[in-house]
C-alpha cells in the first residue's frame, strides 16, 4: 500500500517531526514497505479469536501488604555508604 506525500506529511505532523521535501519521498517508500510487511497479517484466519487490547493477561502482580518484623538497625544499615549512629547519613538538600 503506497503512501502519498500528503499522508507522509500528516504522519509527520502527528508525530511532531519536521521533515524536508526530500525526506518526504524517502519516508513514503520506507513507511509503505513497513505497511506491506503488516499486510501479511490480513492472511491469518482469526475466526473464533476474541479481540483484545492487550497481548497478555491483566492482573495485579503485587503481593498482599502484610505486616512483618522490621530489620534490626545494624542489618538495615550494613550496606549504607555513610551512617551516623542508627541513621543513614545523607547530604543536606536544604540550605539553612
Amino acid at each position: 500500500m503506497p503512501l502519498d506525500r500528503d499522508q507522509v506529511i500528516h504522519i509527520a505532523a502527528l508525530a511532531r517531526i519536521g521533515i524536508s521535501g526530500a525526506e518526504i519521498d524517502a519516508y513514503a517508500g520506507q513507511l509503505s514497505g513497513i505497511i506491506d510487511q503488516f499486510e501479511v497479517l490480513n492472511e491469518l484466519d482469526t475466526t473464533g479469536v476474541e479481540p483484545t487490547g492487550h497481548a497478555g493477561e491483566l492482573r495485579a502482580v503485587m503481593r498482599d501488604d502484610t505486616p512483618a518484623e522490621s530489620l534490626p538497625p545494624d542489618d538495615a544499615l550494613s550496606n549504607a555508604p555513610r551512617r551516623e549512629g542508627q541513621f543513614f547519613r545523607v547530604k543536606a538538600v536544604l540550605d539553612e
